[in-house]
């Protein structure tokens, strides 16, 4: 069930606002000083968990975008599985958030940049495509891509000015 979204198709607008919701949350990781990541879980077309990237300031290898929505959604729903969820973020999620997510039982997840050097869903390796795996979700690459993109470019390059200027 794996797909990157085709140019050709136009992506539904409300998967646009849910994505542009996540960049927003990227953005406050980045004034953050924290890679810029966002992520939102979505219910019947309404957010119930937000995230954004936070390991660097809570010392915590597991503060991940994708789990702290993930997280705030099972808090916000009562519920550590989240059926019928769905979870927008984005940069293409590692193993580690692949896995909470087939433990929450999440639905469908969209994701914006690709990620190639640590991306489970097809980038290095793809975990929503396994078979051997209990749970599956439908997965969609590609949305917003360039600006989603672009966020964590941008950071990264004045990551990179800032230490030459040290």
């Amino acid at each position: 069930m794996n797909s990157v979204n085709d140019p050709n198709i136009p992506a539904s607008e409300s998967d646009i606002v849910f994505m542009r919701e996540a960049l927003l949350l990227a953005e406050h990781a980045a004034q953050a000083g924290e890679v810029p990541v966002g992520a939102v879980v979505v219910k019947d077309g309404q957010i119930v968990g937000r995230g954004s990237n936070a390991p660097i300031s809570k010392h915590d290898p597991t503060a991940h975008a994708e789990i702290a929505a993930l997280r705030d959604a099972a808090q916000y729903l009562g519920n550590y599985r989240l059926v019928g969820c769905e979870l927008f973020v984005t940069l293409e999620p590692c193993v580690m958030c692949v896995g909470a997510m087939f433990h929450a039982r999440i639905a469908r997840v969209v994701y914006g940049a690709r990620d190639p050097k640590t991306g489970a869903a097809g980038s290095v390796l793809d975990l929503f495509d396994e078979a051997k795996l209990n749970h599956h979700a439908d997965i969609e690459g590609g949305l917003l891509a360039e600006e989603c993109g672009k966020v964590l470019s941008g950071f990264f390059a004045l990551r990179r000015a800032q230490q030459k200027a040290q």
